[in-house]
């Protein structure tokens, strides 16, 4: 038999073994509307057990989570995955897509960084593959990037579509007390006036402007001698009263965002005049 025997002089060249990946299954879906088309949790659960049954991947940890990725450092399954990395739990994720992972800088700044310390070796997506190269990691960063300018630019555009709906008079979110929101699609934001509920809101200035009631005596009359519900069908708290009667909404304007100094004209029908608005707040 004959022996291979390595030159003089030279060094046996030795062959490393290849790292064995063990993956944790995260599946995370937001409970915010942006993210309706997104595969449900249990689904994005079947389609990854069924790529590592047909890739043979080794699932040692499985876990799910219904959380926004937007803000750094909220998502408490996801901080625990990070934890479990640096204590060599795992090395591996299995995800539905890149996003599931992280849609800020902050989080995917951590997932690159345990990357870079060889405690996460790989990341399977359903069509991708992410390990510690540095073309794959600068993938990664751009996939999490564009998920993030996503993010950026809904937030623009929801906020430049609330600005547009202030602009032209129309109230956007749930209607004042008072007020019944309009749900037909041609008429969206606008308002209409709730027939039960307003004369007894306009009530409420003329008893404080003109007979000086104190916010205490409005909350007495409107529980016990009303018996006066909200829409929600509960009784008005002390507070709510004094909301009411400091919100300028009824005579015709609203601030939109609050506290901003932006005044906006609205479409709805005013429930009192200004003047009788004015007087109340004197008192």
């Amino acid at each position: 038999m004959n022996t291979a025997i390595a030159p003089t002089g030279t060094v046996a060249k030795q062959v490393q073994a290849p790292i064995r990946v063990r993956y944790c299954l995260y599946a995370r879906k937001s409970t915010e509307s942006e993210e309706r088309q997104i595969l449900s949790i249990d689904s994005q659960i079947k389609e990854m057990l069924q790529l590592a049954e047909r890739e043979g991947l080794e699932i040692v940890e499985m876990k799910r989570e219904s959380h926004s990725a937007k803000e750094t450092g909220q998502r408490p399954v996801f901080n625990e995955i990070i934890d479990d990395l640096k204590q060599d739990k795992y090395n591996g994720i299995l995800t539905w897509a890149p996003d599931r992972i992280s849609r800020n800088a902050g989080d995917l700044g951590k997932i690159v960084d345990l990357m870079d310390a060889g405690k996460l070796h790989d990341i399977r997506t359903f069509g991708q593959r992410f390990t510690n190269s540095p073309s794959e990691k600068f993938l990664l960063m751009i996939l999490g990037s564009q998920a993030k300018l996503e993010n950026d630019n809904r937030g623009v555009n929801v906020k430049r579509g609330l600005r547009t709906r202030a602009e032209m008079g129309l109230w956007a979110g749930l209607a004042p007390l008072g007020y019944l929101n309009q749900y037909m699609m041609d008429k969206k934001c606008q308002l209409v006036v709730d027939q039960i509920r307003s004369p007894i809101i306009k009530q409420m200035f003329e008893k404080v402007a003109y007979e000086r009631w104190s916010g205490r005596k409005l909350y007495n009359w409107l529980r016990f001698e009303l018996n006066f519900h909200t829409r929600g069908n509960k009784p008005m708290t002390l507070s709510s009263v004094y909301r009411t009667l400091d919100n300028p909404f009824y005579y015709g304007v609203f601030e939109k965002p609050r506290n901003s100094g932006n005044w906006y004209t609205g479409k709805h029908t005013p429930l009192i005049s200004k003047e009788l608005y004015d007087k109340a707040q004197e008192q």
